[in-house]
């Protein structure tokens, strides 16, 4: 089983540890160490406190250096949205890390590895092993490949209002006049659709299309953010 995970973060990720103590201690739970007493083993909470802290610090920096003009408020909830518990643990799974997990019997039997929490603490602590073995550099590199996409693929979208986010930007210097107009509506009852745009002072900055205004809208008001953001 260890061979068997090296090999897949080697092809996967291209880290390959220097101390494979680090990588057993960040996906080993504190019920396996109860069952293997004299073994001198160690579980993941300390090295999920670094990680946690390292993964903070890299979002935070890649954030702040991609959005230049984006407010302190809408970073702060762009990263909150980046660093929690649903977040990791999709990323844990992704990554196929649930597979590895060392666990006591009866946290098997319990479905520990499937626990959202679990996945979440083990996401924590494999970023933390590796910038323990190998430093910062790897870590940065990790989420690039794991992470840092997602923001282009709108798979944080969930958790933002963008018509209130695009205010807030657009009116920073300002009051503005945000419009929002339905361009088109199409399909069968059952499957409507929705065209959207969005002026700032009569001037188009955006436009959406969804299942209904409202996503249409939300769809709009993300294009217009992406225009005063990038």
């Amino acid at each position: 089983m260890q061979k068997e995970f090296d090999d897949l973060l080697e092809k996967n990720f291209d880290i390959k540890f220097n101390d494979e103590s680090l990588l057993d201690e960040a996906f080993t739970q504190a019920s396996y160490v109860n069952e293997h007493p004299g073994k001198n083993l160690k579980f993941y909470e300390r090295i999920e406190f670094l990680g946690d802290a390292v993964y903070e610090l890299v979002v935070s920096d890649y954030i702040y250096r991609r959005y230049p003009k984006l407010p302190q408020g809408r970073l702060t909830r762009l990263r909150a949205a980046m660093v929690n518990e649903h977040s990791f643990s999709s990323f844990a799974r992704e990554c196929h890390f649930d597979k590895y997990i060392r666990l006591g019997k009866g946290e098997e039997k319990a479905h520990a590895r499937d626990r959202d929490s679990l996945l979440c603490d083990i996401f924590e602590s494999f970023i933390g092993a590796v910038y323990l073995d190998q430093g910062m550099k790897p870590v940065v590199k990790f989420c690039h490949q794991v992470i840092f996409p997602k923001l282009d693929e709108g798979w944080f979208d969930e958790f933002f209002d963008h018509k209130t986010e695009l205010q807030e930007l657009a009116q920073a210097d300002g009051p503005v006049d945000i419009e929002y107009h339905l361009l088109d509506e199409n399909g069968p009852d059952n499957d409507r659709r929705f065209k959207v745009s969005v002026t700032v002072d009569d001037v188009e900055k955006g436009v959406g299309e969804g299942h209904s205004k409202k996503n249409a809208e939300q769809g709009a008001a993300k294009q217009a953010i992406k225009k005063y953001t990038e």
